[in-house]
Formats: C-alpha cells, structure tokens, sequence
C-alpha cells in the first residue's frame, strides 16, 4: 500500500475504499497515531454496519492499546451515539462510518475528548503523517505497558440522555414513518422512541452495509421516494430519513413533501431559544434560507452566519456559546449535545413541536418556509476560479447588488441571492439561489447557470 495518504485522509476525517485504498493494518496505525496525537491515555471507539466496520474498528483498538491507552469499544452505533459516548466519558473518540458513501467505502470521524472535533488544522494531519511515517518504518515501540480493551454497551443511556433535552410528555399520539436506509437508524430510532405515543413504521431497519434499497443519502430526492410514497399511504403524520450514520435526519410532511432542513433548522432554533428564555446565538450556514436569521431575530435571538461544514459551525458554537446551530445538509448542532450534530435530537425537537399541537405539519412549519429555494445544483466546470471571476464581473458594481466572499461568492439584492462554492474535492461549482417568489428565483437561478456553464 503506498505510503501517501492524501487521497484518504480527508479535511475532516479518513475515508476510502476498503481494501484498495486502505485496510486494518493501516488503521492499527491510525489508532496509533490518534493516541500520540491527542497524549490520551483511554478513548472510546464505535462502528457502523458496514461489513468491514467491526475490523477495521478492532484494528484502531489494537494500535490505540498497544500505545498505552485504554480503550472502551461501544460497537455497533451511530455517529451521534458515539459523539454521546465521547461527551459523557469525556474521551477522545473515533467512529468507523463512511456515512452514505457505497458499500465498498470506510472512514473514521475522529473527536477530542467532549466531542470536539479532530480536522486538518486540529490534528489530522499530524495524525496521517505519523501514519505515512510508520507505515515506511514500521509500527511504533508499543509501550511499556499496553492498555486494556473493554466493551460497554450505551444505547440506552444515550437514549434517555435525549429524551431529558426534549420534553416530550405531553404530545398526541402521532403516526410516523422512518426510512433507516439500512443504516444505523434502524438499531438507535426503536430505543429512542420507546415509551413515546408513536406509531411507527419502520423502513429498511435491517443493518445492512450493502444498501439494497436505495443509498442512504436522504438529501438525494431518489432516495426518499418510497418514504414519501409509505407516508401517504399510511396516512401518517409524518415521515423521518436518516443517513447511513443517522447523524442526520430528512423531514417529509403529512402529504409526503420534503420539509426543507432550513425550515427545521428555524423549528428547532425557535424551541431552543424559548428553552433558552428567549435569547441566544444561533448558527446557520450562508446557504440556508433568509428565513433562519428573521425566526431568530423574531423569537429574540442572535444569528450568526457561518461557511458551510461542520468544523466551521462547531468552532463558532464554540467560540460564541451558541445555543443551536444548523446546516442546509440536514446537520442539527446543540450546544446540550457538546456542540456536536445530531438529527435524532432534531428529529425529537420535530415530533414535541407537531405533537404539541393540533394542526398538520404542512400548517405548522410553513411560518418557517418563507421562500422559494433552488436546492443545490451542481455544475462541472473545467476551471471554478474562472468561472467565479465571470459571476462577479456579472454583477459587481450595480447599486443594487452585494457581494459576499465568506465561502465561495454570495451576490445578493433585496428580493433575492444566490451563492456559488466550488467543491474541494471535484471540478463542480455548486449553486444555491433563493428568492421571495418561484419566478424571481427561477429568473436568478437560470442567469447564474447561464455563466457558470457559459
């Protein structure tokens, strides 16, 4: 195996196909590096249904103990779950899930003790070239006396830590659809849920790492076509995806149509702020929708913009004590949780609200959905600076517009924006638009295309 990691070690996390690009040797070596990184002396690890999971997983224990660290292995989890297990232990941890990727893909989302996350600038590339250096010079020295590997199970505790966030006893008996994917939602959502009035219906709760239904990607509109179709003809109240590592959570309503994640994001940012008496920072990213920050500011908040991915909202939560943050991608951060995302809690937050009223959830989360969005478009582009320069040699200058460099180019006037990112890690220009009616957002989403694929 070639000793360049750059292909693997992501800005985030590790993540590639198993063999080929990496294996349990190579992990040995990660849980390794992952202890003299963090100096930890015990972590605790956890894993997602993927058929090379519980190896690759046992191999990062190995490496990690042989280092000198205990090590707590939780097993079979989420992501959330583990992020919950880092967080109560308070313990470095590392979570074996390549999310919604293929089958044939693994990685490890990494954490410091109480759930903060380990990226490129906070140990990660230490991390991978300690890696590249023993996978040439061989394994560390093991040390003096090796560390213990134990299992603790911790389903039930990280579900009833949930519920003490939400309060949930006085909601009607709701009907609710869930689409696991044949990911980890379908081991943590029966627990969770136990005891609440629900009716559930599950949908592909078999843990299956080969997705023999549909990808567990709930953003993708392919993929929550049989939930919208189940929830219809149940006559349910509503229905829940979740992604391969069920930390995050799609939301359709009693007709079956997507509940866009920004309007959850104003859902819960609300509660939280009413939890909160009434004031607090909450993030949200630059491409979720106007109507976030105008949620916040009505229910007497104070939002805070941010660029989009998780490292950027979960050093913000940080450094401003953010109550609640949320993303357009479906990820929900709670400061309660240890700033860290997880849909399930959303998802509870979605289920009090509904449930603590009459009306459907069409009625209920339309106050929340006050435009017309784009969704993301995707462009490939052969060059993405290029491209960008032209947007804004478009645009700038015109008294009514402004432009915004925070991630990628935002250009903005007073009934509409639009944003353009370029990907780190393909040719694409991703495109998002909104605007305060269908035409206007039609009009704008079409020009900008217009350029970016000119």
């Amino acid at each position: 195996m070639a000793a360049d990691l750059s292909q693997i070690v992501k800005a985030y996390d590790v993540r590639g196909v198993v063999p080929d690009q990496w294996d349990e040797t190579l992990a040995e070596l990660f849980g390794a590096a992952f202890v003299r990184v963090t100096a930890a002396d015990a972590i605790v690890t956890g894993h997602d249904m993927r058929p090379s999971s519980p190896g690759l997983s046992r191999a990062f224990a190995r490496g990690a103990a042989a280092c000198g660290a205990d090590v707590t292995e939780i097993g079979l989890c989420s992501t959330d779950q583990l992020y919950y297990a880092s967080g109560a232990l308070n313990l470095p941890g590392a979570m074996f899930t390549a999310s919604h990727n293929p089958a044939q893909y693994n990685g490890i989302k990494m954490c410091r003790a109480g759930a903060a996350p380990v990226g490129q600038d906070t140990g990660l590339a230490e991390i991978r070239e300690l890696a590249e250096r023993w996978l040439e010079s061989g394994a560390p020295e093991p040390a003096a006396t090796p560390g213990t590997i134990t299992r603790r199970d911790t389903l039930e505790d990280y579900a009833a830590y949930l519920r003490s966030l939400v309060d949930l006893t006085a909601i009607r008996p709701l009907k609710v659809v869930v689409d696991a994917g044949n990911g980890m939602g379908g081991h943590t959502v029966p627990t969770v849920f136990a005891g609440l009035p629900l009716t559930l219906v599950p949908m592909y709760f078999e843990l299956d790492g080969t997705f023999p239904n549909h990808e567990a990607n709930p953003l993708d509109p392919a993929n929550i076509v049989d939930l919208q179709k189940r929830v219809r003809e149940e006559g349910a109240d509503l229905g829940i995806a979740f992604d391969g590592d069920a930390d995050r959570c799609f939301v359709v309503d009693e007709n079956g149509d997507p509940v866009s994640p920004s309007a959850i994001t104003a859902l819960v940012a609300a509660r939280e702020l009413a939890k909160n008496g009434g004031a607090g920072t909450i993030i949200h990213n630059l491409i979720t929708s106007w109507s976030v920050p105008e949620v916040v500011r009505e229910n007497g908040g104070t939002p805070a913009r941010t660029r989009v991915g998780h490292s950027f909202i979960k050093a913000e939560m940080a450094r401003t004590g953010a109550i609640f943050g949320g993303e357009h991608s479906a990820h929900y951060y709670f400061k309660d949780f240890w700033n860290a995302d997880t849909g399930m809690l959303a998802a509870l937050h979605v289920l009090a609200a509904l449930g603590g009223q009459d009306g459907p959830l069409s009625a209920l989360v339309s106050q929340y959905d006050r435009y017309a969005g784009s969704g993301e478009i995707n462009s490939t582009v052969d060059d993405q600076a290029s491209r960008i320069a032209a947007i804004r040699s478009a645009y700038e200058g015109r008294d009514d517009i402004t432009l915004d460099d925070l991630d990628g180019l935002t250009v903005s006037a007073a009934d509409w924006w639009f944003n353009v990112r370029p990907s780190n890690t393909e040719p694409l220009l991703r495109l998002n638009a909104e605007a305060r009616d269908e035409a206007t957002m039609a009009k704008v989403r079409d020009e900008a295309l217009a350029i970016i694929r000119g």
